[in-house]
């Protein structure tokens, strides 16, 4: 019987997926639940054919190197930037993701965000909590309608694009921002209309960031856009965390220049800028963003369909992201 190939996955993930994974390969887990040093992966990676790794590792050269024998770099994320895909194109190994699959969750939470900050969900939980409470008062935690307000979307991709919808129901104005303008029919489809950047910034009642981290959306809200922004403004973000200057956005809350934020990703995870935490008009989240049961789990099979096509069926797996590889 032909040996299995060997896969070392840095961190635990959904039953369903380890249990598909061990039917072909032979799998190494990182037994703690938090993340792996880099020095251990670069020791347990040596005889391993597959690396099925998080955005929480940096996969750069010199993992790459030490994985002589690698053949698939398995991402159990949509994004992939914590991985020098230049490198392991260079090398033929193919690096998939696990796009799609977590579109509605991710957009759902962006939606509560979008509630708990209108309407001071946090603060006024902790406030009776903590024993506050008196009785119903007329000025008690006056927040905002989410009602016919005005929504502008950064990046309107599938999450975007699922935000639209749910802000339909709430009978928002939804605006949108791409560095190409989308089809009239697309337009039309989610009842949504194109604004230059900086415009999107002045009319917005909510704005969600929605673009992949590139060089060209580090910081793409910093002091200069939030001088933009209405004074009762609130910018919600989980996309990822260098797409906003932190330490802008501390200055921007207290000198008053929007209403308030919420955030489920930070610049330098899972390091908060100390001055935010402090802050009441915020709302900042783990990084929970695909964080149900069903989405987890469906991302956990989509990882083990991706290595599986590689390394036991021999084919391209189906959500590669350097596909230039196999031309």
């Amino acid at each position: 019987m032909a040996e299995k190939p060997k896969v070392l996955l840095t961190r635990l993930l959904p039953q369903d997926g380890i249990d598909l994974l061990e039917k072909h390969v032979e799998l190494e887990i990182n037994p703690e639940d938090k993340i792996m040093p880099k020095e251990k992966i670069i020791d347990k990676i040596k005889d391993k054919d597959g690396l099925i790794c998080l955005l929480t590792d940096k996969i750069d050269t010199e993992i790459i190197d030490a994985g002589e024998n690698l053949k698939i770099i398995a991402n159990y994320a949509v994004g992939f930037n914590n991985i020098d895909v230049e490198e392991t194109t260079k090398r033929n190994i193919p690096v998939t993701n696990t796009p799609g699959v977590l579109t509605e969750t991710t957009a759902d939470l962006v939606f509560a965000l979008i509630l708990s900050t209108a309407r001071k969900i946090v603060e006024a939980d902790r406030f009776l909590r903590g024993g506050k409470f008196k009785g119903w008062a007329p000025m008690l935690f006056l927040g905002n309608d989410v009602y016919n307000k005005t929504l502008g979307i950064i990046g309107f991709g599938r999450i975007g694009r699922a935000v639209a919808q749910r802000a339909k129901g709430f009978h928002m104005k939804i605006i949108y921002h791409e560095p190409v303008r989308l089809s009239h029919d697309i337009e039309k489809e989610y009842n949504t209309e194109y604004k230059n950047f900086g415009d999107l910034l002045k009319e917005s009642d909510f704005i969600t960031i929605h673009t992949p981290l590139v060089e060209s959306t580090h910081h793409l809200i910093s002091e200069k856009e939030f001088s933009l922004m209405k004074k009762t403004a609130y910018l919600i973000n989980a996309a990822r965390g260098p797409i906003v200057d932190e330490k802008a956005l501390v200055e921007a809350l207290k000198e008053r220049k929007i209403a308030g934020c919420a955030l489920d990703v930070f610049e330098r995870e899972p390091d908060v800028e100390k001055e935010l935490i402090t802050i009441p008009n915020t709302i900042l989240v783990p990084h929970i963003g695909s964080a149900s049961i069903e989405t987890r789990t469906k991302m956990a099979l989509i990882v083990a369909e991706n290595v599986i096509a590689v390394l036991v069926n021999k084919t391209r797996p189906p959500n590669i992201v350097n596909s230039e590889i196999y031309k």
